[in-house]
C-alpha cells in the first residue's frame, strides 16, 4: 500500500464525512450526530460544541465531495486552497500514543478547519503518489457515496457491504431469470 497510516485515516474519514449526508437521513443532524463522528474518527484538539461548529462542519462536505469529481489538476488547485484558507503550517507531533506524525493545524484551530487539512493532506498524498484511481463513485447504480480504495489489487467498486451485495443479488436474479 502507498499511503501512510494518517494518509489512510484521513481518507477514510474524509469519505465517511461526505458520506455522512445520505438520502436516508442526515448522520450529522445534530450535535449528538457530530460527537458520534468525532469519537469514531478519534478527532483530537479543541471543541466549541456549538451550532456553528456543526453547521461548519457541515459545510465542509459538498468541499470534500468535490475532491473525489475532479482531476488532478482540478484537486491540485483545491487542496492549494484549502491549506491557503485554513492558514496550514505542518509540523511534527506525537499524541494518544501514536509516535511523530504530521499535523497541519494546532488543537485549537476550529474542527471544520482540522478536518478539511487532515482531508487535504491526505489528498495532496493521492496526487503526488499518482493514486488518482483510488478515488471513485459507489459502483451501485442507486449510490453516490464516495469510496477510498485501499485494496492491495484496486478492485473496490462499492461503498459498503450492502451495496455490493445488492448489486450482486441482481445480477443474480437477472441471470437466472
Amino acid at each position: 500500500m502507498p499511503f501512510t497510516h494518517d494518509t489512510e485515516l484521513a481518507l477514510q474519514s474524509a469519505a465517511a464525512l461526505v458520506n455522512s449526508a445520505e438520502d436516508e437521513g442526515d448522520r450529522l443532524a445534530d450535535m449528538a450526530g457530530l460527537d458520534r463522528f468525532v469519537a469514531e474518527w478519534n478527532w483530537t484538539g479543541s471543541r466549541r460544541r456549538d451550532a456553528s461548529e456543526l453547521e461548519q462542519v457541515r459545510a465542509l462536505r459538498p468541499r470534500l465531495r468535490r475532491l473525489w469529481e475532479l482531476d488532478e489538476d482540478g484537486i491540485v488547485t483545491e487542496v492549494n486552497a484549502i491549506l491557503r484558507d485554513t492558514g496550514a503550517l505542518p509540523q511534527l507531533v506525537r499524541h494518544g500514543g501514536w509516535d511523530y506524525h504530521v499535523h497541519a493545524t494546532p488543537p485549537d484551530a476550529p474542527l471544520a478547519d482540522r478536518m478539511a487539512v487532515e482531508a487535504a493532506m491526505a489528498f495532496l498524498d493521492v496526487v503526488v503518489l499518482k493514486e488518482m484511481d483510488r478515488l471513485r463513485v459507489c459502483g451501485a447504480d442507486d449510490c453516490d457515496d464516495v469510496v477510498v480504495d485501499l485494496s492491495k489489487n484496486r478492485s473496490r467498486r462499492y461503498c459498503s457491504a450492502t451495496c455490493s451485495s445488492r448489486v450482486n443479488v441482481a445480477a443474480f436474479r437477472a441471470r437466472n431469470r
